[in-house]
This record gives C-alpha cells, sequence and structure tokens, in this order.
C-alpha cells in the first residue's frame, strides 16, 4: 500500500488515542506520585495499551468471522464509533467523561482508567481491526500497521513525560482548541470509513443498478 495510507493510518489512531488530551488527564490521574512512580505508571499503562491493541489488530476480523459480522458491517459501525467520538471531542463532551474516570489516590491508575478505556479503547480497537483488516492487507500491511500503533503509543508515551510543562504550555484553552480541530479531523476519517464500507457491501453497485 502507499505510504500514503500508514500517514492516514497514523493520524486516525493519534486522533482517536489522542495523546494531547491525555497528557493532562495523566498528570490528574498520577498527583502527590514522585517521578518515579508516575514513570512506572506510565510505562504500564502504555505496554497494556498495546497488548490489547495488538490482540484486537492480529485477532479482531477472526472475532468477527466467529461471530458472523462481515468486514463491510463492521467498517461502517466502527466510522459511526469514531463519528460519535469526533462529536464528543467537537462538543467536549469526551473530555468531561474523561475527567469523570479519576482513580483514587491509592490505587494505581495504570490498568484503569489510563490503559482501557483512555488509551485502548473501544474507538481504538475498532481502527485497529478496520486499519489491520483492509481490503488486500497482507502480512507485511499489519506488521505496518502495528508498528503504526507503537509510533502513536509512543507519542502517548512522550507526552506523559512531558505533560507537566505541555499543560502548562497550553493552558485549558489551548488544549480546547487543539481537541476541536482533531474532533474536525476524526468527522472526515469516520465519514470515509463508512463510504469504503457501502462500497464494500455493494450498496454504490445497487445503488447504480438501479
Amino acid at each position: 500500500m502507499p505510504t500514503a495510507e500508514y500517514i492516514t493510518a497514523f493520524v486516525t489512531l493519534f486522533v482517536v488515542v489522542d495523546p494531547i488530551g491525555l497528557a493532562p488527564l495523566f498528570i490528574a490521574l498520577t498527583q502527590g506520585m514522585s517521578a518515579r512512580a508516575r514513570l512506572m505508571v506510565g510505562v504500564r499503562a502504555v505496554a497494556i495499551g498495546a497488548g490489547l491493541l495488538t490482540l484486537f489488530g492480529l485477532f479482531g476480523d477472526k472475532i468477527l468471522l466467529g461471530i458472523g459480522i462481515s468486514m463491510p458491517a463492521f467498517r461502517i459501525a466502527g466510522g459511526v464509533l469514531l463519528f460519535l467520538t469526533a462529536l464528543d471531542m467537537l462538543f467536549e463532551r469526551r473530555t468531561e467523561r474523561r475527567e469523570g474516570q479519576h482513580a483514587e489516590p491509592e490505587h494505581d491508575p495504570s490498568v484503569f482508567p489510563l490503559a482501557t478505556p483512555l488509551i485502548a479503547g473501544p474507538g481504538a480497537m475498532a481502527t485497529m481491526i478496520l486499519l489491520a483488516g483492509a481490503p488486500g492487507a497482507d502480512a507485511t500491511h499489519i506488521a505496518l500497521i502495528h508498528l503504526v500503533m507503537l509510533a502513536v503509543l509512543g507519542c502517548v508515551f512522550a507526552l506523559f513525560l512531558l505533560a507537566t510543562p505541555l499543560e502548562r504550555a497550553l493552558g485549558r484553552t489551548g488544549t480546547m482548541v487543539v481537541t476541536r480541530l482533531l474532533g474536525m479531523l476524526l468527522a472526515a476519517l469516520a465519514i470515509q470509513f463508512i463510504l469504503d464500507g457501502l462500497r464494500g457491501a455493494g450498496i454504490f453497485a445497487t445503488l447504480s443498478a438501479a
């Protein structure tokens, strides 16, 4: 597949996982921890998130096949889910929900809510299945998609490390502006997933014949 396809895959996963939006939440969830403890929480959260997304990237299509769901149908459903996520980002509902998922101070937030649902949430899992299950995908494509996913999670970890200065630099207003811009981009990509699903299901061909 052309390089542009993997750039699109990176952008899609970046928008869905939203490393920028996760950074201030990471600060809140690890408030009061030492620098070393905060680092370990970040490492565990990213590692667990990577494991979950790898699982869905490799075996998600087989799970769908086992329960009788076609890939075009899942593309359409995934597109709708991503579009709803985009609406949440545009209207700040996503941030409000995330901010309500604070862990108790004495608990380790690396598994919940950081790894799931904040890093490897339903949208990210659906996106991995859609990207890895693209028409004509071979082992090389699937491997590259997972490398793209790891690159996105690398951005997540880097922003975890830079969370404090980043929050100070962006401020509340800056974070809101970036979130809305990413939401607009995600909405367009979600519509593309839906169109691809309709095309794969033969809907356009049926309409043309009619």
